[in-house]
């Protein structure tokens, strides 16, 4: 990688570590204003910060020409091959940032076998800058921790830059998945934080199709083969999980559960519970507390 930096200076040092054709390097520095940098790489790169520094550093990709051609820096950045970007900060601050660089044939073996070469070589190409990084950030957050004291096998941090390469990259969400007779693992768990993500208010199946890059019309033929279930009636046993954990963990009413998991009333979720577990919501939770 080129690079060249003025008036920008490392307060901390970096942290970083080398898995399987990546390095993450954790970055915290400080910017003067009027601070300059230039960065050219052969592959790909990501760079997510922690805070928000979108009105105070401006990018651009064409010869650093500020005036006509800049635009905010993002919380979330992906750069392909070979795009050159400039930076200009306009004042000074302090910032924290998560630099991911992949190599290209790293990234094409990761997203291949799940969207294919064609829709992956594409995804590649395009850049991408996000201001709403939401879970990416956790994801992040957990790389970093990693990195600074590692503690589990490479998998694991390996595993957290697929999701966080899945998760920011622009992959068609109408590729169509009928020649594939299983979701794989990182689609169930995109559905279930998407489930999780709305407190337990059920999604259309459209919406799960959509939400793993699934057509439609193979979507609920595919996940039945994977989970054994209709997409409801694992959505449904999902929220009663939800519902057991409210119970557990909190004081609310069962009416206020049932409202939080977009049940229509106590009554439904008493039933769907009673069928699900062989108890009543208030008895469960009665008979837990009494056992422990």
């Amino acid at each position: 990688m080129v690079w060249r930096t003025e008036g920008i200076r490392v307060v901390r040092p970096a942290k970083w570590r080398q898995l399987d054709g990546l390095v993450s390097v954790y970055w915290e520095a400080e910017s003067q204003s009027g601070a300059r940098g230039y960065y050219l790489a052969e592959d790909p790169r990501i760079m997510i910060f922690f805070n928000d520094v979108s009105s105070l550093v401006r990018i651009s990709n064409e010869d650093g020409s500020f005036s006509r051609n800049s635009r905010p820096m993002t919380r979330a950045v992906y750069v392909p091959a070979g795009v050159p970007m400039w930076t200009n900060s306009r004042s000074s601050h302090r910032f924290s940032h998560l630099n991911l660089h992949v190599h290209k044939h790293r990234m094409l073996r990761y997203l291949a076998p799940s969207v294919g070469s064609s829709d992956a070589l594409a995804a590649l190409r395009r850049p991408v800058e996000i201001q709403d990084i939401a879970a990416v950030e956790t994801l992040a957050g957990l790389l970093v921790d990693e990195i600074s004291n590692p503690s589990r096998h490479a998998v694991y941090a390996e595993s957290l830059v697929g999701s966080i390469v899945s998760g920011l990259l622009d992959i068609p969400h109408g590729h169509d998945q009928s020649a594939t007779s299983h979701l794989t693992g990182l689609q169930m768990n995109q559905l279930t934080e998407r489930i999780d993500a709305q407190h337990g208010h059920r999604l259309t199946i459209a919406e799960m199709a959509d939400s793993v890059g699934v057509s439609l019309g193979s979507f609920s033929d595919v996940f039945k083969e994977t989970t054994g279930k209709t997409p409801l009636q694992w959505q449904l046993a999902r929220r009663i999980e939800l519902a057991k954990k409210l119970l557990l963990e909190s004081d609310l009413a069962v009416a206020e559960i049932a409202a939080q998991l977009g049940f229509t009333d106590q009554a439904h979720l008493t039933k769907a519970f009673r069928q699900a577990v062989g108890d009543t919501p208030a008895a469960w939770r009665r008979h837990l507390f009494k056992d422990l």
